[in-house]
């Protein structure tokens, strides 16, 4: 089968800064690969690769080099060569994903109530980090906006200033009405995290994303044990891409969830390798978005809809860039909604 490919690169300007406790972005890089067959004449299948600076094990210098050298490779054999994409996961998230797009000729990918306009996917309200009068200001947004599950970007401010926002959620709301999940992007310190975890759990948290960086296993382990609110795993399965060390990694830490980037943590096929031993082992786990445009957002969008997972997902909602591509997705009462006539 005859393919042919070309890139397109893109750079998305953020609407409003957006903070995190690695830096804030104002805009973001993607590549968009455009891919063609003779098998399929008058379509063109779109697939975004989008790799997070300073976060993505795929945020190498040479990049674009990299996609023409795995696109032309793809061109010339038909296949997507996994085992050497696995260390390259936003590259393989853009191969899939156009050539999902290519085969089905619709951006529907998946034979769903999503894709049929029948259901959205319910989806936690994103608050990012900043200071204290800005992220009220979120809070109060999403709230007003009829969110049930809000996620909190923390660690950037005074703990003692995060503390009384949660609080302050806590007055109005309890855990019935609104579901808090947290995000502290491994901002908390090793020897004062367990002390943090106990002070939030007063406020009845459903989850803590990565309390402590990456990379200390039997630390994260410990607080696994130790927590009285849920850990989840985000940045630790960043570049784990072996199925022995992701095996080693879930058995050594068996956290309560762990959350899925496809862009990050392996494509489609990635993630549902990650999805697989999850379920083996009675973890739960849900999928998120990693800042991706219209395209990468939809693809994972269709992709989660096939999942059937009954959590509130971490989809973007396509708000946050003022460049953003034109897409069939909205929101709609704190769901993601898919209209193909849109």
């Amino acid at each position: 089968m005859d393919y042919s490919y070309y890139i397109s690169p893109y750079r998305l300007i953020f609407k409003k800064p957006a903070g995190t406790s690695r830096g804030v972005y104002h805009k973001r890089d993607v590549w968009y690969i455009y891919l063609t067959s003779d098998k399929y004449p008058g379509r063109v299948g779109i697939g975004e690769c989008a790799p997070l600076p300073n976060l993505s094990c795929d945020d190498v210098p040479e990049y674009e080099d990299l996609l023409h050298a795995y696109c032309e490779k793809f061109c010339e054999t038909g296949q997507i060569d996994y085992k050497e994409l696995m260390q390259f996961p936003s590259i393989l998230f853009g191969i899939e994903t156009a050539l999902t797009h290519l085969e089905t000729g619709s951006l529907a990918f998946y034979n769903t109530p999503f894709a049929h306009s029948e259901a959205g996917i319910p989806i936690n309200g994103l608050i990012w980090m900043g200071d204290y009068q800005s992220m009220y200001q979120q809070i109060e947004s999403k709230l007003a906006e009829g969110f049930h599950c809000i996620k909190l970007k923390i660690g950037a401010i005074d703990f003692a200033e995060e503390l009384e926002l949660i609080r302050l959620i806590r007055e109005r709301y309890t855990e019935k009405d609104i579901e808090i999940r947290l995000d502290a992007n491994g901002a908390f310190p090793t020897d004062s995290a367990l002390h943090r975890l106990n002070e939030l759990a007063k406020y009845d948290i459903h989850s803590i994303e990565q309390p402590i960086a990456a990379g200390q296993w039997s630390q994260m382990a410990a607080l696994v044990k130790n927590s009285p609110i849920p850990i989840a795993l985000d940045e630790e399965l960043i570049g784990i891409t072996h199925l022995p060390d992701k095996k080693h990694l879930l058995d050594e830490i068996h956290p309560h969830y762990i959350i899925l980037k496809p862009s990050l943590h392996g494509g489609i096929s990635g993630s549902d390798e990650w999805i697989k031993l999850a379920d083996e082992r009675d973890i739960k786990w849900w999928i998120t978005s990693a800042l991706e445009s219209n395209i990468g957002l939809n693809a994972i969008a269709q992709y989660c809809a096939s999942l059937n997972n009954a959590l509130p997902q971490g989809l973007g909602t396509g708000a946050l860039y003022i460049n953003n591509i034109e897409s069939p997705l909205y929101m709609s009462h704190s769901s993601l909604w898919f209209d193909i006539r849109r």
